[in-house]
């Protein structure tokens, strides 16, 4: 089955889908993007979404997004797919065509949805902590940019030592974040998470944790993160996955006991509303 994708406003069999080889998404990286998780042919948390990628475009300085025909794409799409048990809508936004450098063009921006399945993460995560630190000052920090370079050439770090996830601190010495997931850990058993000026993308599943699980933002040392009780990842389509392995150090369990509650609560509340 051939699903289609939306590009400004038209939907379209995906081998007739064209983007400009001027667009700045793919020139410069200027743009930006949400992925959203769909439960058996429904996003979850949409309207969260949508409203973190206004607020990465005005970050961006980007024009203001037309929520309401992406919104209206996202339809589109999800209408025409199967009834996954769990996949993926990707939502790019970018400032369209414009010159061979950084100037951007006037010709208009592109916005794309893409769906597709998701298969489900594995019951604990391996994670790397990688050499690059984040910059928690720049101009794109906290933003879901699509300049996401460094985010692959970590992820593959990882990867290749055996890690499922890369993990950055930042410029500070602080735990930031993975490559597309944020973090927690369980420290004096307290429920821990970096904050948002660690550099970190404001998560929506973070955002959620703490809304329903409890935890507290704190700066959290990166060495912090060898020696921790529990730690698990969060992220749009793994929810929440358990870390079992830092490197070469195991944690002691793999969820632990306030990992496990957190993970019943979250599947709990998501079940019950899906634009929460």
């Amino acid at each position: 089955m051939t699903i289609p994708v939306w590009v400004n406003g038209e939907l379209l069999d995906p081998a007739q889908a064209t983007v400009s080889v001027f667009d700045h998404g793919l020139m410069v990286g200027d743009g930006v993007f949400e992925t959203i998780k769909i439960v058996h042919g429904e996003a979850f948390a949409l309207t969260r979404h949508l409203d973190r990628l206004a607020l990465s475009a005005q970050r961006m300085d980007l024009p203001e997004p037309d929520l309401g025909s992406i919104e209206d794409g996202v339809g589109k799409c999800l209408a025409a797919a199967p009834d996954w048990p769990l996949g993926r809508i990707r939502i790019t936004y970018t400032s369209g065509p414009g010159p061979l450098g950084s100037d951007r063009g006037d010709q208009g921006t592109t916005s794309i949805v893409i769906v597709d399945e998701q298969k489900p993460f594995p019951g604990t995560a391996n994670v790397t902590v990688v050499p690059w630190p984040r910059n928690e000052n720049g101009a794109l920090a906290g933003v879901k940019s699509t300049s996401y370079g460094d985010n692959a050439k970590a992820l593959a770090h990882a990867k290749a030592r055996g890690g499922g996830e890369a993990i950055f601190g930042n410029l500070a010495g602080n735990l930031c974040e993975g490559t597309g997931s944020n973090i927690f850990i369980v420290r004096d058993g307290r429920l821990l998470t970096p904050t948002l000026d660690s550099g970190c993308l404001a998560g929506v599943t973070r955002a959620l944790v703490l809304q329903w699980c409890g935890g507290e933002e704190t700066d959290v040392p990166l060495s912090a993160l060898y020696t921790a009780e529990e730690a698990f990842l969060t992220s749009t389509t793994r929810d929440i996955q358990p870390i079992r392995l830092v490197d070469e150090t195991e944690l002691p369990v793999a969820p632990g006991p306030i990992t496990a509650k957190a993970m019943r609560i979250f599947a709990e509340r998501a079940a019950a509303d899906l634009n929460p």
